[in-house]
């Protein structure tokens, strides 16, 4: 008996553990309807079977609790270990999370159903007010065009603005390098003897280079006359 009794208990506890793991899987792909960020005004069949599957599985499990909470009452006091309490605590604990957590995901996904369908019942308000008033709307038609082009005025007016700082800034550079070099030279005309070695470095310049024009004119002579 108590044999029979083990082999009862391990078979509800391993199909609770496979329930559980397909709970998880369904969670996976109910959640992402929630995540959605426009959902259509109606459940679409998938959605509906994922709900649907959901709710059938934690029947299931409930069932299967309960099977393995009268199995564990008809144990004695000998054979009942607190091994197979902890199990069975662990498993309403598991389903009761997976009862908040499809709660948690409906709530989300009919917020999020809800805010599309409001902001689509608006745009049909909008549209149909238009076209009801086609003079309203060629006015805020007109308005609208009158806020774009405000708009590109504005950015006209930074952009124009910023480019009148640049050349201000160019500007003040510009005053600032040549009055670098005013003080240059004013403090180079101030210093004995250096304007007479700029003067001779120039001419030994010149001289060089003649130099080397000269010897440059003489080696094509030469080398016209032996050609």
């Amino acid at each position: 008996m108590a044999s029979s009794t083990g082999t009862g208990w391990a078979q509800l506890r391993q199909q609770a553990r496979s329930l559980e793991s397909q709970t998880e899987s369904l969670f996976h792909t109910y959640a992402q309807y929630a995540s959605m960020t426009q959902l259509p005004p109606k459940p679409s069949e998938e959605e509906q079977r994922t709900e649907s599957q959901l709710l059938d599985i934690l029947e299931r499990r409930e069932a299967l609790i309960s099977q393995l909470s009268r199995l564990l009452d008809s144990e004695s006091a000998l054979t009942s270990s607190a091994l197979k309490q902890n199990n069975l605590a662990r498993h309403r604990e598991i389903l009761l999370d997976h009862r908040h957590e499809l709660k948690r995901l409906n709530a989300s996904i009919s917020e999020s159903r809800d805010r599309a369908n409001l902001l689509s019942n608006v745009r049909s308000d909008i549209d149909a007010y238009r076209s009801s008033n086609p003079s309203a709307a060629e006015a805020e038609y007109m308005l609208e065009e009158r806020g774009r082009l405000d708009n590109s005025h504005n950015m006209m007016d930074n952009v124009l603005s910023q480019a009148y700082a640049v050349n201000e800034n160019f500007g003040l550079q510009r005053e600032t390098l040549a009055n670098i070099n005013r003080r240059i030279v004013g403090a180079a005309s101030q210093i004995p003897g250096v304007n007479n070695l700029i003067g001779r470095i120039s001419a030994k310049r010149r001289r060089d280079g003649i130099i080397l024009g000269a010897f440059i004119g003489f080696c094509f002579l030469v080398f016209l006359y032996f050609w």
